[in-house]
């Protein structure tokens, strides 16, 4: 007897998350061939979910956060922008926001780059109870002093999660900010975004990030930094800032907390060579006796 064959079964067509769904249905009323940016007003979300039969989720605010630092727009979207350039979506006042053309730019941490090993003075009970990547990266930084480290200033967690709202940009989030002092005696404010999982660097946070400190302490000095986890537990630190309306690394360093027993003589002899400039010069080791 014969056995029947099978017709194979095609695979289902995946279709878009609802996130995706609605914003690019938010994009598509808007857009026109050679536009650069326009505007939309989060109600929208309402609109469209309604129409494709969606459930919005409780925080509407995380479509938005999703397609700023965590996933990329979908490829019907992102085949409009024009060569060299990418499309960001930036606050533009109280549930107002832009989708606006930028040169596209991925901050990532450089592989080459020396890792610097610093004691560890996390406190066990919090690096065993952090409950998020982001958590975890946050603490880490604040126990270890690593703003301090990294920018040369005495820094002070000043508040962590802060939510509020900027002139013409609306509700922002900054992770951390802390305030400092240098040996000048000049003062600074220091904005901290920790980005953890597949978080990405972005134009938007970095701008919002800065416009905010300048409003609320316009006599202080702005330095907006952030922090990422790579592979082998390292913490990549960046300082950044926006120029001609792009994301620019001023300086990147890499740190990795270990005990004070794994750092060699040899790991202290390689860091004792290196000066950037504003520290003095290592002092010259007196020669061997023969």
């Amino acid at each position: 007897m014969r056995k029947a064959t099978q017709t194979p079964t095609a695979k289902p067509v995946r279709k878009p998350n609802r996130y995706h769904a609605i914003i690019e249905q938010v994009f598509k009323r808007h857009y026109q061939p050679g536009l650069e940016e326009f505007e939309f007003s989060r109600s929208e979300f309402d609109e469209f979910a309604t129409l494709l039969g969606i459930v919005l989720p409780k925080n509407l605010g995380d479509i938005l956060y999703t397609f700023r630092y965590r996933s990329e727009l979908s490829d019907d979207i992102r085949k409009t922008a024009t060569d060299g350039k990418e499309w960001i979506i930036e606050g533009a006042g109280r549930a107002v926001y832009r989708f606006r053309q930028v040169r596209r730019n991925r901050i990532v941490p450089r592989e080459e780059l020396l890792t610097i090993k610093i004691p560890d003075a996390t406190p066990e009970i919090i690096a065993n109870y952090a409950l998020s990547d982001e958590q975890a990266l946050l603490a880490k930084v604040r126990y270890n002093r690593l703003v301090d480290i990294f920018l040369g200033i005495a820094a002070f967690s000043l508040q962590n999660h802060l939510r509020t709202t900027v002139k013409a940009v609306g509700q922002i989030e900054i992770d951390e900010i802390y305030v400092g002092v240098d040996r000048h005696g000049r003062q600074f404010v220091v904005p901290v975004q920790a980005k953890g999982g597949n978080d990405k660097h972005g134009v938007v946070q970095t701008q919002q990030d800065i416009s905010y400190c300048s409003q609320k302490f316009p006599g202080l000095i702005c330095r907006a930094v952030s922090a990422q986890f790579m592979s082998d537990q390292r913490i990549a630190m960046f300082e950044l800032t926006v120029q001609a309306g792009e994301t620019r690394v001023v300086e990147e360093r890499h740190y990795q907390l270990v005990s004070a027993s794994e750092i060699s003589s040899a790991d202290l002899e390689q860091y004792s060579m290196r000066n950037d400039g504003d520290s003095p010069p290592a002092p010259k080791r007196a020669p061997k006796k023969a």
